[in-house]
């Protein structure tokens, strides 16, 4: 079964320097219908104008991951890590007992990324950081593992029990992926338009996934999506 979520339908929050799109309830946007989806909770589509960006703050127990869609972020945490994320890279933060960390712009236009969580195998892990580069030929035409419980050759390592690609569609190209039945999945469409299985998805669109063995990804027109294969 797929269902599909409208970009129309999330929540919004627009604070001047951050242009914030909220998969499911976070903060100001609450949504009883949309907490979460399997084990993951957070999909924030965010904009943060030049010059701006999150102060130091905390987090706990949760699987943090940042995926520059363009721009740079520059990030800084309590377990000493510095480092600016440029586009196309993946971060993976696992907050565990407790990190405190910032997120600035660092391009000199808007950066635009995506902010995703999902709950932990277990709780009260000790806090943990991995940044890795994703090329744009691992993901043009197929999907990429960008994060998952198991190393793998571009993907940052995960602490939760998910696994999360991204691919890169244009015109001919397409690809397929087997899913367990008994697995939720998500369907993420960062940008541009693209056709899983019989459902044309705009950017910001989103599929929950669930009781499905197979996605079909076709018709790309300057498409990015993200995967998800997420358990509970």
């Amino acid at each position: 079964m797929l269902i599909k979520r409208p970009a129309a339908e999330r929540g919004h929050a627009n604070h001047g320097w951050l242009d914030s799109h909220h998969s499911f309830s976070f903060a100001g946007y609450h949504d009883p219908a949309h907490m979460g989806w399997g084990n993951l909770r957070v999909i924030n589509d965010d904009r943060i104008a030049a010059g701006s960006g999150f102060g130091r703050h905390p987090h706990r127990d949760m699987e943090i991951i940042s995926y520059i869609l363009s721009g740079a972020l520059a990030h800084e945490d309590s377990l000493g890590n510095r480092s600016v994320i440029p586009a196309g890279d993946v971060q993976r933060m696992s907050a565990g007992t407790g990190v405190l960390h910032s997120e600035y712009n660092a391009a000199d236009g808007e950066t635009h990324f995506l902010q995703i969580w999902l709950y932990p195998q277990q709780q009260g892990m000790a806090p943990g950081y991995q940044q890795r580069s994703v090329p744009i030929a691992a993901k043009r035409g197929q999907l990429c593992v960008i994060a998952s419980p198991q190393d793998s050759e571009h993907g940052v390592r995960l602490f939760a029990d998910a696994t999360l690609y991204a691919g890169l569609f244009d015109g001919a190209e397409q690809a397929s992926l087997a899913l367990d039945p008994q697995r939720k999945g998500y369907v993420f469409l960062a940008r541009g338009q693209l056709t899983v299985n019989d459902q044309t998805l705009h950017a910001g669109d989103a599929l929950l996934v669930s009781a499905e063995s197979r996605l079909d990804f076709r018709d790309g027109m300057a498409a990015e999506v993200l995967v998800f294969d997420l358990g509970e």
